[in-house]
């Protein structure tokens, strides 16, 4: 047996990590960009202390929600496009459950993060504990079970060397393109404290690498000939393509076959939205340009997409009988879905094979020439939806408008997760750079955003981040807007105030529903509630400021890149209004039976437009 040394289990767990390594740009980096830590009985004298060992190798961060901290790490690790990750420690009971949410969203959208959350005593001496759960029928179960749905691995450590092979599987999970997501390791309290003889090898310096399997040779050949074959061809790109790092054969390759570029929720900025055969956002949320497109496409070559209901539109926006889809993904689960042509391969390697394969070979010409005229027309009607305008009640697509004049470019990332909002910003939202456009819509989770931007910020300090929140979500979580003023990490949110949850508002409407419990003034109060935006900012330590049009808005913004910490800009703006361009059916399942007629005839429209769906 090889030297040893003697640590406790949570010093092993710290020193490990800090010897953990990636390359970036060339460069040798630690792929731990830190730790996220709200420590309490179940972590703070185990991992607390064994954190505080290392703090100038690896830098503990504190916040003020675990949920919050959470979003945070997983923002870190998506602007970074996975190369880079975080983890968080929390103690038992609330402090895990409150990162569950979290893992629930790093799970849907395959984000890398390392969850730490304290455990009950693996002795059971003191059975049970404060804030313990109690299963009557199963002595093991604790409230860190709750992360076994929502984790890639989970692991409960009650011996102190059961962490050697637990922290080498969470590494190879973390950095593995295919089984990429959230890990879980629950910490016992009693062994965080128990010490044991590691070996030192646990403790040297590893480096990690991005893997990118190579295309089958058959798969390859099949997918050739069916492009070969096809006559409107159209790429549908996803948050692979980034993850990947594969923009730039992207953009190569549809300029090379004179084949459309639609982009999912995830793919958006994986192409510059400037070039002539980027159509934007496709689906349920899309540009008339792309569904244009694709509703006639005979060959979906989808790539790093998991083809989700949103980018499908709900699997009715593809119209042509002929329709056959090739699946470009690392992921075989991915690859297969609706009877696709699997491509099991790293987007960039198989973008660069198929290009090879295709030489010479370009989609017809009249492909490009409607892709052009299609694109607009719908130029011209998000120029109208963004215009600016003295409305008492902007649109969300107006304040949108304001605030692309204002901030963005290719040094400027928008981040947001829920609510109308991420329609209209896939719709509109300028994206022209890689990582310009951060959207958390796999999980679609209210409160990531303001902590998103904060990781966002973390990952890249050097470039302005825009959080666009809605009153909903600002008011489910807005903790770590304080955290960003400690740090010294200036966020601009913008708070578009609608009274209420306006989207789902809007949703409950187009199904047939009574105006009922969205709004603030359609739910049950005795008093309405008038909440100061700009005062609870202020209070948190932000520049806030609240205006009265879009003219004041962009002033302000364009005022505030002076400030030299977070600023927050909060805009009364109109629930009912979105943008009528574009956009696709989405099924939401209607009553079959009601004493309301409204929602009688919005099941008849329903009925009718589930039958364009392609089942299987």
């Amino acid at each position: 047996m090889g030297k040893t040394i003697r640590l406790t289990m949570a010093q092993a767990v710290a020193h490990f990590l800090k010897v953990q390594m990636t390359i970036v740009d060339g460069k040798k980096v630690p792929i731990f960009g830190g730790v996220w830590a709200i420590f309490g009985h179940g972590n703070v004298a185990g991992i607390g202390e064994a954190l505080y060992q290392v703090r100038d190798e690896l830098t503990t961060y504190r916040a003020h929600n675990e949920q919050g901290m959470a979003h945070a790490a997983i923002a870190y690790a998506k602007a970074n496009f996975r190369t880079r990750f975080m983890a968080c420690t929390s103690s038992i009971g609330p402090g895990a459950l409150n990162m569950v949410t979290a893992a629930g969203v790093a799970h849907v959208n395959r984000i890398p993060v390392l969850f730490l959350p304290g455990d009950v005593f693996a002795n059971r001496a003191p059975d049970p504990v404060l804030q313990q759960i109690e299963d009557f029928g199963d002595g093991t179960v604790s409230a860190n079970d709750a992360f076994r749905s929502v984790s890639r691995y989970f692991d409960r450590i009650t011996r102190p060397e059961q962490i050697i092979t637990a922290l080498k599987r969470a590494m190879q999970v973390l950095t593995d393109p295919l089984d990429c997501g959230p890990v879980t390791l629950s910490l016992c309290q009693d062994v965080q404290a128990e010490a044991y003889d590691y070996p030192e090898s646990l403790f040297e310096e590893k480096v990690w690498t991005t893997r990118r399997p190579q295309p089958d040779a058959d798969e390859l050949a099949n997918a050739i000939a069916l492009i070969k074959a096809s006559q409107k061809p159209v790429i549908v790109a996803g948050g692979g393509v980034l993850y990947s790092q594969a923009t730039k054969e992207l953009a190569a390759f549809a300029e090379a076959h004179g084949i459309p570029v639609v982009v999912s929720q995830a793919g958006k900025s994986s192409i510059n939205e400037t070039h002539r055969l980027a159509l934007g956002s496709v689906g349920v949320t899309g540009t008339s340009a792309a569904n244009a497109i694709a509703e006639e496409t005979d060959l979906v070559i989808a790539v790093g997409t998991r083809c989700q209901d949103f980018t499908t539109g709900s699997w009715a926006l593809f119209k042509n009988d002929s329709l056959k889809m090739i699946g470009l993904n690392i992921a075989a689960y991915d690859a297969v879905k609706h009877d696709s042509h699997p491509l099991v391969t790293d987007a960039r390697e198989g973008l660069k094979a198929l290009s090879a394969g295709l030489s010479g070979w370009k989609a017809p010409a009249a492909l490009a020439e409607k892709a052009t005229a299609e694109k607009k027309v719908w130029m011209e009607a998000a120029a109208k939806a963004m215009a600016t305008t003295n409305a008492a009640l902007p649109s969300d697509a107006q304040v949108i408008g304001a605030v692309a004049r204002t901030l963005s470019g290719e040094n400027t990332t928008v981040l947001c997760a829920a609510g109308g909002l991420p329609g209209e910003l896939h719709k509109l939202w300028p994206a022209t750079a890689p990582g310009s456009y951060h959207m958390e819509y796999g999980f679609s989770c209210m409160g990531y955003e303001i902590a998103g931007g904060l990781g966002a910020k973390m990952a890249h300090p050097e470039r302005d981040v825009v959080v666009m929140v809605g009153d909903g979500s600002y008011m489910m979580m807005n903790s770590e807007l304080a955290t960003s003023v400690m740090l010294g990490l200036k966020l601009n949110i913008v708070v578009l105030d609608n009274r209420g949850y306006g989207c789902i508002n809007r949703l409950q409407m187009g199904t047939g529903g009574a105006n009922f419990n969205n709004l603030l003034k359609d739910s049950y109060h005795e008093v309405m509630p008038e909440i100061d935006f700009r005062a609870h900012a202020e209070s948190m330590g932000a520049i806030a400021v609240r205006v009265a049009s879009i003219t004041e808005l962009e002033q302000a913004i364009a005022d505030s890149k002076k400030n030299d910490r977070t600023s927050v800009f909060v805009i009364d703006t109109d629930p009912l209004i979105t943008t009528e361009a574009g956009g696709h059916w989405w099924d939401v399942a209607v009553p079959e039976v009601s004493p309301r007629e409204e929602v009688n005839e919005a099941r008849k429209g329903y009925v009718e437009a589930r039958a364009a769906q392609r089942i299987g």
